[in-house]
């Protein structure tokens, strides 16, 4: 019996569908395969809802056009009208910053290999040729959007049935283009090239833990560099085209000397910053002194720099720059006083008084009450009517009626009038219409920022307050002293995401603002919106997203390098 199924056995085990799931590398392929595969709806998900709208606004924003989406290419002069000069600074600046990021992934990669006595670098050849599949699909994207987007136009006029019919044949006469074909198969044979060489290393090369590390992270960096040269070579194309139309039109164009200037000015921004923040750690107090004093030295260089700046932004779009600026006052205006409310409030309901739970949620009721609603009632409450409601209420008071939602003077240019002051135009401040917008804010979040801090305060121990009492520290001392600094996780957290969330505020202030606020109450969001929706500028508009979604990201970075290290964790 044993002699025959001894052949069935073996006959079994040799099935030609089993065998790649086979053994130890077998079992670690499956549950891949398996794990892979239960991720492919989310892949999918964030793909199509997350991913492709990024791409498809960056290559909408290197189209023109005035009510047409696919337009005609123009490279990076949707970004040149709204910044100017700035454009050519930051796509520079992004470029270097790839090359960098690519650089400190591929040394983190090689002191992990030497500390464990291992051969990353090995892993380099899949990678490349993964990342220049990943580039070679992107340049697919954008060669394939454009005929994909003639579709649209093709069906205008046709019937439902026509339509039906004739969909698929136009999509394949798009994709039937020669150059968009041959960029797919291009990214195909890359990619397909990458994974069998991946393969053919995972078996022979020693299995460790790291090997996807490896992979994974020199396919990134390869990723980064392909895309920093893209980007440098199509700034320079777009340099030297300016420059080629400014000597056809006899026109001066100094576009080197400005880049050169402002990067520098920025750059010694930087060492005088560090030089400032190092200079406490000097051993002795001569050391410490000439630090500093280098640090000042490089600071006003780096100012008579970057003066050249403003020159820079009037050439670009004015309202833009606005828009910017009454987004920096929201963000100014709202975050620290939300934090700051929120933490209070959040002590006063953690102590033991009576009704704490009902005042919990009516502090968190604004933040789960509809916004756009919640804004409309404000919106009738800041009337600039006298006889709305905070007029009226102001008149019982003996006060004059305000423009409020009406208002487009600064805040403090009305505080100056009152107090017989002369207020210049560069310290007006937010107009009162934009100072009601943060008002709404704060009443809004703070709730938001209550319940986070008081789940915060339920996980800090009482034992730490109690031994604070017995060694004689007051309330304001165990405060400072403890509360504050277990609770700065939470702190962190909140200011991050509060951050990204002011910087993007468009639904509440759209319904607020009004026409007599003369845009002062128009933030960066808003002025997208616009061009996209009233003016029909589709790729000025991605260009402008694309914009904000920088400095979003350059504010979160610079806020994280500023707090991550004030954090602690216990």
């Amino acid at each position: 019996m044993a002699t025959q199924a001894a052949p069935h056995r073996a006959k079994a085990v040799s099935r030609p569908g089993l065998r790649i799931f086979s053994g130890r590398r077998g079992m670690k392929r499956k549950e891949s395969f398996l794990a892979y595969l239960l991720l492919l709806p989310a892949i999918v998900i964030i793909g199509l809802f997350g991913l492709f709208p990024l791409v498809f606004s960056a290559y909408q924003s290197t189209r023109a056009g005035l009510n047409n989406i696919v337009g005609r290419p123009d490279g990076l002069g949707q970004y040149i009208r709204a910044i100017d000069t700035l454009a050519y600074v930051l796509a520079f600046w992004l470029a270097f910053f790839f090359l960098i990021m690519a650089v400190r992934q591929i040394n983190q990669l090689i002191d992990t290999a030497r500390e464990k006595e291992e051969k990353s670098w090995f892993w380099a050849f899949p990678a490349t040729f993964v990342a220049l599949g990943i580039a070679s699909l992107l340049r697919f994207i954008f060669i394939f959007m454009p005929n994909l987007l003639e579709v649209g136009e093709k069906m205008k006029g046709l019937t439902a049935e026509e339509r039906n019919e004739q969909f698929l044949l136009f999509v394949r006469e798009a994709w039937q283009v020669e150059s968009v074909a041959a960029a797919f198969w291009t990214a195909a044979l890359f990619i397909v090239i990458g994974i069998i060489i991946y393969n053919v290393m995972q078996r022979n090369t020693p299995n460790t833990p790291r090997n996807d590390a490896y992979f994974s992270g020199l396919m990134t960096s390869a990723l980064l560099i392909v895309l920093a040269l893209g980007l440098t070579w199509l700034t320079w194309g777009e340099i030297q085209l300016a420059y080629a139309e400014a000597l056809e039109n006899g026109e001066p164009l100094n576009l080197w000397s400005q880049m050169v200037t402002i990067s520098a000015g920025f750059v010694m921004l930087l060492f005088s910053w560090l030089l400032w923040r190092n200079a406490s750690e000097r051993g002795s107090n001569l050391q410490m002194m000439l630090r500093f004093a280098a640090a000042i030295f490089l600071m006003t260089g780096s100012w008579v720099l970057i003066a050249e700046l403003p020159a820079v932004i009037a050439e670009g779009n004015s309202d833009w720059w606005q828009g910017l600026k009454q987004t920096l006052f929201y963000v100014i205006g709202t975050l620290p006083i939300e934090l700051s409310l929120g933490l209070f409030l959040a002590v006063l309901m953690f102590q033991e008084i009576k009704g704490k739970g009902l005042f919990r949620m009516i502090f968190f009721l604004p933040y789960i009450t509809p916004a756009v609603g919640a804004a409309g009632v404000f919106r009738v409450i800041f009337t600039g009517n006298p006889s709305g409601l905070i007029n009226t209420a102001l008149a019982q008071l003996g006060f004059e009626s305000m423009g409020w939602l009406n208002e487009p003077a600064g805040i403090n240019q009305l505080i100056g009038e009152a107090l017989s002051l002369n207020i210049p135009d560069w310290a007006a401040g937010p107009s009162l219409a934009l100072v009601v917008a943060v008002i709404f804010g704060i009443w809004k979040y703070t709730g938001y920022n209550v319940v986070f801090f008081l789940a915060g305060l339920g996980n800090i121990s009482k034992e730490l307050y109690e031994a604070a009492s017995i060694d004689g520290a007051g309330r304001w001392a165990q405060f400072r002293h403890i509360t504050l600094p277990l609770l700065s996780p939470i702190t962190y957290f909140l200011s991050i995401f509060g951050v990204i969330g002011t910087f993007k505020t468009f639904n509440t202030i759209f319904v607020l603002r009004t026409g007599a606020a003369l845009g002062t109450m128009d933030t960066a969001s808003l002025v997208i919106f616009d061009a996209f929706n009233r003016d029909t500028r589709y790729g000025y508009a991605a260009a402008l997203g694309i914009i904000l979604l920088i400095v979003i990201i350059s504010a979160t970075s610079l806020f994280d390098r500023i707090s991550k290290g004030r954090v602690f964790y216990g």
